[in-house]
């Protein structure tokens, strides 16, 4: 196994605690550190005290900031020698929140712990989960490139909607869903999620008038979590799952295992400079943007459909990098 350090900044949050438990299970892992500010649930330290009583030989340690200082001022011990940095930070999306209100506040946040990453562990792998990741990956990349790094290691954390589709798809079908692969690619959110159930051996079974009403279900299932929890929060557990299946695959590729897993990261596969389809994580990270395949004739309609939207949604971000700067 790896001997990899973790960090995950928000690691106190409804996300943020599933997904450090997930990761300090990992046997790659040799090495947590839960990051987090003053006003969390509970204190990162917590957290850290919590996980450092697992059966498994990661060493685990929280640091805590206080609201309005700066990552980059705070999170040199913690970052130096990171692997891989998991960003579940930022506000939720609440009920009747349009995403570009969420941009606005999240951007920034996201903005401070890629500062401090580019300074103290510029080589580390870091997944985005902070919303809207459609607008976010795209600024925080395009930041990173203007600081002469690699835009590829920003990495948009789009495997809630694979699992999701896996899972609906297998319960339509009385199949398991661990032997049920659908790509979802396109964007994170709305409309923009596209499964390409055709590219499946169980998926292109399903009836094809049942493919528009399932292709809803994957798009809206966020929507349905967020209404469920009544505005007290929005997907946390599943998407704590999601994240550390993620993670674990860009460790194993470290480690020098290849794995495939579909992302959110820039990309030439089609005429949008990001979009998420099928990569290959090797040591390193993305070592490879996968062409998306043959695509039927609904998801070629669809994908026509959603680019005007995710176009939109992308120069949000682009126009965000070019306003701001990672400080040196």
């Amino acid at each position: 196994a790896g001997n990899f350090k973790v960090c995950v900044c928000g690691g106190a949050g409804g996300i943020g605690q599933p997904l450090s438990l997930l990761m300090g299970m990992d046997p790659n892992v040799k090495e947590l550190c839960i990051f987090d500010l003053s006003v969390a649930m509970v204190p990162p330290e917590g957290v850290a005290a919590d996980l450092s009583h697992l059966e498994r030989k990661c060493k685990v340690s929280g640091y805590m900031m206080e609201v309005g200082k700066k990552p980059v001022d705070f999170l040199e011990e913690c970052l130096t020698g990171c692997d891989l940095v998991l960003v579940p930070a930022g506000m939720p999306r609440k009920p009747g929140m349009s995403r570009d209100d969420l941009f606005k506040v999240n951007a920034d946040i996201a903005k401070g712990i890629v500062e401090a990453c580019a300074k103290y562990c510029p080589e580390a792998v870091l997944g985005m989960i902070v919303n809207p990741v459609n607008s976010v990956v795209p600024a925080m990349a395009e930041l990173y490139k203007k600081k002469g790094l690699d835009p590829l290691k920003i990495v948009g954390i789009t495997t809630l909607d694979v699992v999701r589709a896996n899972k609906f798809v297998g319960e339509s079908l009385g199949k398991n869903p661990n032997f049920i692969n659908i790509p979802v690619v396109g964007g994170h959110a709305g409309e923009t999620i596209l499964p390409l159930f055709s590219q499946d051996k169980v998926g292109k079974t399903l009836e094809a008038e049942k493919i528009p009403d399932m292709d809803k279900k994957v798009q809206d299932a966020g929507t349905v979590v967020v209404n469920a929890k009544n505005g007290k929060g929005s997907a946390t557990l599943s998407m704590a799952y999601a994240g550390a299946r993620l993670g674990k695959s860009v460790l194993a590729g470290l480690s020098g295992k290849k794995r495939i897993e579909c992302a959110y990261v820039a990309s030439t596969v089609t005429d949008l400079p990001y979009f998420a389809q099928k990569v290959i994580f090797g040591e390193g990270g993305v070592i490879k943007v996968l062409p998306l395949g043959e695509l039927n004739e609904h998801e070629t309609k669809r994908l026509e459909e959603l680019k005007p939207i995710l176009q939109k949604e992308i120069d949000s971000g682009l126009e965000y990098a070019k306003a701001n700067e990672l400080s040196a």
